[in-house]
């Protein structure tokens, strides 16, 4: 499955933005999709991530009350959506893909990056 992220930018601390991830194919909506992010000069780490079916839904805690992650199933995307970010979200953001909701910290799949900027 090839995986397209976009919606990120520059946004001021306090803002939103709504990320999308989505891909070719019907087969997108038998995987479990993940965003992770990747500050410079950081590891990359797990955000969020939803089931197929998008029943359930995994957040790190650090973003817990600030990001959902839903699926649109007419739209074939998975999307993230940030509320009062902080500049300590900026990074790179990338969605991956995985058999299992379990199996997402290992993904099989990657998209290219988005960049979120959160301005001070």
């Amino acid at each position: 499955v090839q995986l397209q992220a976009s919606g990120g930018g520059l946004v001021q601390a306090g803002g939103s933005l709504r990320l999308s991830c989505g891909a070719s194919g019907r087969a997108f909506g038998r995987y479990a999709v993940g965003w992770f992010r990747q500050a410079p000069g950081k590891e990359r780490e797990f955000v969020a991530a939803v089931s197929w079916a998008g029943g359930t839904t995994n957040v790190t805690d650090s973003v817990r009350a600030r990001f959902t992650i839903s699926r649109d199933v007419n739209k074939n995307t998975v999307d993230l959506q940030m509320n009062s970010l902080k500049p300590e979200d900026s990074g790179v953001y990338y969605c991956a893909a995985a058999s299992t909701l379990r199996g997402i910290y290992e993904p099989g799949y990657w998209g290219q990056g988005t960049l979120v900027t959160v301005s001070s």
